[in-house]
């Protein structure tokens, strides 16, 4: 099994090199600190998940479970750099939106959720602006800033800051030597931490132990996340053979010899949670947000060919919205090519109060009269229930 921290490389001879690294930093954080570099609230609620590491943490399937959380009762807009797009200023996603409009996990997000709002900006403060002023989305009711938490120009009412298992920031150091992106104190900004991609076989003693090691303070609340899947889904629909779906998702690969293509930071935790199910696993691992070419298509032709029957390629939904539109990939792969979604799923029975704190705060600040109405009509029906409490099911009912 692994443990935390497990992937953290330091590369030593660069440590005086972080050294000024993290003086820049912190002068820049200082700034912000004494006001001379300012904030800007918005009257709308605005929760920020983002990490203080280079690198993968999960922010993307967690930006899909505050969607889903949220998405049936109020009008969600999710606003995001676009990271290695090819446009510029501010984009407001449609349905014929692609990764060179709008960057990979934009993209992935609104094929998801066709009805709410996705945007990229790399002035997150324009994006708010545009988002709720501009006619066809100024009914937006709450805004999702993805990998936002350096962004300091905008102050979110919630400000999610997710560790990475595997990467713990108590262990790292600052760029170029190791990871981080600011000092450790930075997580002290934080109303949320979440360890995510934890072990699903973590022990109480080692929950307490990560606790006490992060070291919070009583204003901020520790969660603790793990990776879930989905039902494999065919990356080419009309090429696609059919394999058995069942309600397990990992089930699906028992016997298969599987080549797990990947574009992503942290592509370990996946090849764990899918080697102990297949025949034989393969590995074709790129770097985060790849843009894969002709020659990466006729090494994935290559490698896949040779490998011996039953056999198929799982990869993650983020590079699937990059693979489809690599034509030089051949009609075998094309057939047996399926991305496995990925989602997060809470543990120690955390998920209730992580739901009702965020659906408390929307409620709270949102700018939907009839959302606040309904919060009200609430407390008023609660005072003569002292027992009673709001939870995500009466959210979704109202």
């Amino acid at each position: 099994m692994r443990t935390e921290g497990d992937l953290i490389k330091i590369n030593e001879w660069l440590l005086p090199l972080s050294w000024l690294y993290g003086i820049g930093v912190g002068i820049r954080n200082q700034l912000f600190e004494l006001g001379i570099l300012r904030q800007r609230a918005f009257d709308i609620p605005v929760i920020s998940v983002g990490n203080i590491t280079v690198g993968g943490s999960g922010k993307t399937p967690h930006i899909e479970y505050l969607v889903r959380l949220l998405k049936d009762t109020v009008k969600v807009g999710v606003l995001s750099r676009g990271y290695k797009r090819k446009s510029r200023g501010y984009v407001l996603a449609d349905d014929n939106s692609n990764i060179h409009d709008i960057g990979d996990e934009p993209c992935q997000m609104k094929q998801k959720f066709k009805d709410i709002y996705v945007a990229v900006d790399k002035n997150r403060c324009n994006g708010i602006t545009r988002l709720t002023s501009d006619p066809e989305t100024n009914d937006v009711d709450v805004i999702l800033l993805d990998d936002a938490f350096q962004h300091r120009y905008v102050k979110p009412g919630i400000n999610i800051l997710l560790v990475d298992y595997h990467r713990l920031i108590i262990y790292d150091k600052l760029l170029p030597a190791g990871r981080l992106r600011e000092p450790l104190k930075g997580k002290n900004r934080a109303d949320i931490v979440i360890v995510t991609k934890c072990p699903k076989d973590l022990k109480p003693m080692e929950f307490r132990v990560l606790t006490k090691a992060l070291n919070l303070f009583p204003y901020q609340e520790l969660f603790f996340t793990c990776i879930d899947y989905n039902p494999l889904q065919p990356v080419f629909a009309k090429e696609a053979h059919t394999i058995k779906i069942s309600k397990s998702p990992l089930k699906a690969l028992t016997g298969q010899n599987v080549l797990l293509l990947t574009g992503i930071a942290s592509p370990e935790q996946m090849k764990n949670d899918l080697k102990s199910r297949c025949r034989s696993i393969t590995m074709l691992a790129f770097g985060d947000h790849y843009a894969f070419k002709s020659k990466d298509a006729e090494r994935i032709n290559h490698v896949f060919a040779k490998m011996p029957s039953p056999k198929m390629i799982a990869t993650t939904e983020k590079d699937a919205t990059r693979l489809i539109n690599l034509e030089e990939l051949s009609n075998e792969v094309k057939a047996n090519l399926y991305a496995l979604p990925i989602k997060v799923k809470f543990m120690l029975e955390q998920e209730e109060k992580f739901n009702y704190k965020i659906i408390s705060y929307v409620r709270k600040n949102s700018r939907n009269s009839i959302l606040v109405k309904r919060k009200d009509d609430n407390e008023s029906k609660d005072s003569h229930h002292s027992g009673n409490r709001i939870g995500t099911i009466s959210f979704r009912d109202n």
